[in-house]
């Protein structure tokens, strides 16, 4: 029943695409004041939801109304114009414009130069100044999106939507890639704002998070409505349970690997950038999971991505299968034995109008070429259907774009690009990033499996239960420098985050 009562509702909406029933009649009804939870595996249709209520998508049927009123958004702009505004998961600033200019895109302050409008700057600046003194964030508004690390630019989206004064604010993962301060931050601000009135949306795969900022929680799964629950009466067990329609009494697989010798040894790894990190050093065993573990800043990613030729050393050596490798480009590391999984799946993982079968193959082309010069695409084909049907991925087929599936599975099909290379050793980058419990125990196994079958995994994770459930050895870092090598057998959440706040 339409009332006022509530600030959306959301009623009997479906969409299909080819191949696949994305929504199948779901209500979603939230109040005003409230944070409400969504909640689903990756694939369940929380992204598709959203943005039909965004205007990014036409629902095939159904009816939004907003504080009682049925509306129809056809676009974007008409979602913001009902006081509607979105923090996406996948974070997509203009690269080479300022904070500001980025925050204030498309409505920029104007001011008459005789018959011409040119954009004020000033205030913008002032605007800018003034929204981040409210919000009490710490961010150079005249700073270049390409410049800032990903928690200063979620933290922009964040304040972009604040800036909107909207009446409803969906956020999808707004806390992936946060440090446990600015999480707090963003809960005082999402605290103001609800007794402000708005109504918030909030997705997240962070079980605890949910149970501790939400009011009610809409559970999905298959494109379906499981049902909406007032948060009090969850426990994490009930959610998991409702969310992937079975019980799931442990979070990690068990692991049969057997650490064996040093494939790899990493000795004073130094940046040439001074900015960075220096004087890595650390071994990788073959069959290891090897976890890296740090706050935000620590240089985790920098350092790997040297490893695998992206970024520029000033010394230091890498020995792999104890001869000293000159790594200096991704050619070469692949040629070496190594694969890299990228943090930022959306920027520099998938190639997003490619599809499965071309995203999957993009690095192993070469190895089905025939005498002739021509490709085999039988057999290409053939691994491709093999590893997607190995790896669960959620696909209407091979062929379909891969930036229509949800991000769990463009992970399994990133998973299985760097699988056909037959890697040695296996950078994963924040793998479990944006997934939901379900495809993150089945990414899990496939890493536990790899470890039992002598592949060597260094996994970079900001997740501490998740570094801790997974390896073998935990590596610390801070500021760029190594504090520290635990054993993850009897490592606990309190040494690593010690280690990882033992700033100079």
């Amino acid at each position: 029943m339409a009332g006022a009562d509530y600030a959306l509702e959301m009623s009997g909406v479906s969409k299909e695409f080819p191949g696949v029933k994305a929504l199948d009649s779901v209500t979603l009804r939230v109040r005003p004041g409230t944070v409400h939870a969504l909640m689903g595996e990756n694939g369940a249709g929380k992204s598709t939801l959203m943005k039909c209520l965004f205007g990014m998508y036409t629902p095939d049927s159904g009816t939004i109304a907003l504080a009682g009123e049925t509306v129809s958004l056809s676009s974007s702009r008409a979602a913001l114009d009902h006081g509607i505004a979105m923090i996406h998961q996948e974070l997509q600033p203009v690269a080479y414009r300022s904070v500001m200019e980025n925050l204030w895109l498309g409505r920029y302050p104007l001011r008459r130069f005789g018959p011409l409008k040119l954009v004020d700057h000033q205030k913008m600046l002032r605007d800018t100044q003034a929204l981040f003194q409210e919000l009490r964030m710490d961010i150079d508004p005249t700073a270049w999106a390409v410049d800032l690390p990903v928690s200063k630019l979620q933290s922009m989206e964040i304040a972009k939507a604040v800036s909107r004064r909207a009446k409803i604010i969906i956020m999808d993962e707004p806390t992936s890639s946060l440090t446990e301060h600015e999480v707090e931050h963003l809960f005082e601000i999402i605290n103001r704002l609800r007794r402000e009135g708005v109504a918030i949306i909030y997705i997240s795969h962070k079980m605890e998070e949910i149970l501790r900022i939400s009011d009610e929680v809409t559970i999905m799964r298959d494109g379906r409505l499981v049902g909406t629950y007032p948060s009090s009466e969850l426990t994490t067990d009930l959610i998991i349970q409702r969310m992937v329609g079975r019980d799931m009494t442990h979070r990690f697989p068990p692991r049969e690997n057997d650490p064996g010798e040093v494939v790899m040894r990493v000795e004073g790894l130094t940046s040439a950038d001074p900015r960075s990190f220096e004087d890595v050093s650390f071994e990788l065993r073959r069959g290891e999971i090897l976890g890296v573990s740090g706050l935000v800043g620590a240089q985790r990613t920098e350092v790997m991505e040297a490893l695998f030729g992206l970024r520029s050393v000033a010394k230091g050596r890498v020995i792999i299968d104890g001869k000293e490798a000159q790594i200096g480009s991704p050619i070469k590391a692949i040629a070496r034995g190594m694969a890299l999984l990228t943090e930022e799946r959306r920027s520099t993982g998938i190639f997003p109008m490619l599809h499965v079968a071309d995203n999957t193959l993009s690095a192993s082309w070469k190895n089905y070429k025939r005498r002739a010069g021509l490709l085999d695409l039988g057999r290409a084909e053939a691994d491709v259907r093999r590893l997607v049907e190995a790896l669960r991925v959620k696909t209407p087929s091979t062929r379909a774009f891969i930036q229509n599936l949800s991000g769990g599975n463009q992970q399994k099909v990133i998973l299985a690009r760097w699988l056909l290379t037959s890697p040695d050793i296996l950078i994963l980058d924040e793998p479990t990033r944006g997934v939901d419990v379900g495809a993150k125990y089945e990414i899990y196994t496939i890493i536990a499996d790899l470890a039992k079958r002598g592949k060597s995994i260094i996994l970079i994770s900001s997740e501490l239960p998740e570094v801790l459930g997974m390896s073998d050895r935990i590596l610390v870092m801070c500021e760029g420098r190594v504090t520290g090598t635990l054993e993850g057998k009897s490592a606990t959440q309190e040494e690593i985050m010690s280690l990882s706040t033992q700033f100079r």
